[in-house]
């Protein structure tokens, strides 16, 4: 069982770190005192692999003393957990923005005569636990996007889980457009199959139809120009941090045309290597 505790300073980034940890498969929990964190971790362990990995998100608010945190990371590296320590850090002026962007008060603020000062301390309070740590990232020049790659580089595992997928989704522009789509792309200029007696009933799927639609040079040409769009621009909405795009492709009854050239580009795009899944939303109406 893999164990994360994400530890740091308020601001410098934990919350953003855990929503990214849990789109990745982290099972997480909030706000645990280090009394119960061994408890836990038994109980994870007993879960039969539900909890395969789990993230603890640890920090100012729920210490009175780190000495029984110290101790408790201590123990969870000696047994058979894989256990690692996340340090979430910024500096003091990021801090300071950040706060009062949110409105929020810092844990420590009614404590300290000023926003700048409760950051310094509780900078000195942290000290013992940022030592311990295995990753410290410092977030002052973070964007979100860059702060969820950093996470899925140091903690994906190479699974899939957390990269983004891609949804192809063909459609008929007679049903309206999908609500959800980020590209969309329109393919009624090319021949339209429904006008061949012996192709009106099939859908795009079939081979003697897909024939038919990439009969024709303009077709062709099109398609591999969509493909070079694709491979520009899906790097760059994966870095962004988007977890999914929609790209759909209609034509006048969402059966053929767009069926055809949707099922062509969800190939392409497998054969990139990203997560990629295909939906004819009109092909049976």
């Amino acid at each position: 069982m893999e164990i994360l505790i994400i530890s740091g300073l308020s601001g410098g980034g934990k919350s953003k770190a855990a929503s990214f940890l849990e789109d990745m498969g982290f099972y997480i929990v909030d706000n645990m005192p280090a009394g119960m964190i061994l408890k836990f971790a038994e109980f994870c362990a007993a879960g039969n692999g539900r909890y395969r990995r789990v993230a603890l998100v640890y920090d100012v608010r729920t210490a009175d003393s780190f000495d029984e945190f110290l101790e408790v990371l201590s123990t969870l590296r000696q047994r058979e957990y894989n256990c690692k320590l996340l340090f979430l850090q910024a500096d003091v002026g990021a801090i300071i923005n950040r706060y009062k962007e949110t409105r929020r008060l810092h844990p420590l603020q009614e404590q300290s005569e000023s926003l700048e000062d409760a950051a310094k301390r509780e900078i000195e309070l942290m000290a013992p636990v940022r030592a311990q740590a295995d990753v410290v990232i410092d977030s002052t020049n973070y964007s979100t996007a860059r702060l969820r790659s950093e996470l899925l580089r140091l903690f994906g595992g190479g699974s899939p889980a957390g990269e983004m997928m891609v949804s192809m989704v063909s459609f008929g522009f007679k049903h309206g457009l999908p609500l959800e789509a980020d590209l969309v792309f329109d393919v009624r200029f090319m021949p339209n199959p429904f006008y061949i007696d012996d192709l009106r009933e099939k859908t795009g799927l079939d081979a003697d139809v897909r024939d038919y639609v990439f009969s024709f040079h303009e077709t062709e040409q099109f398609v591999e120009k969509l493909k070079e769009l694709l491979h520009f621009v899906l790097p760059l909405y994966r870095e962004e941090g988007k977890t999914v795009l929609v790209v759909a492709v209609g034509c006048t009854g969402g059966h053929h045309r767009s069926v055809a050239v949707t099922h062509a580009l969800t190939e392409y795009i497998a054969s990139l290597g990203y997560q990629v899944t295909e939906n004819h939303r009109d092909m049976m109406r």
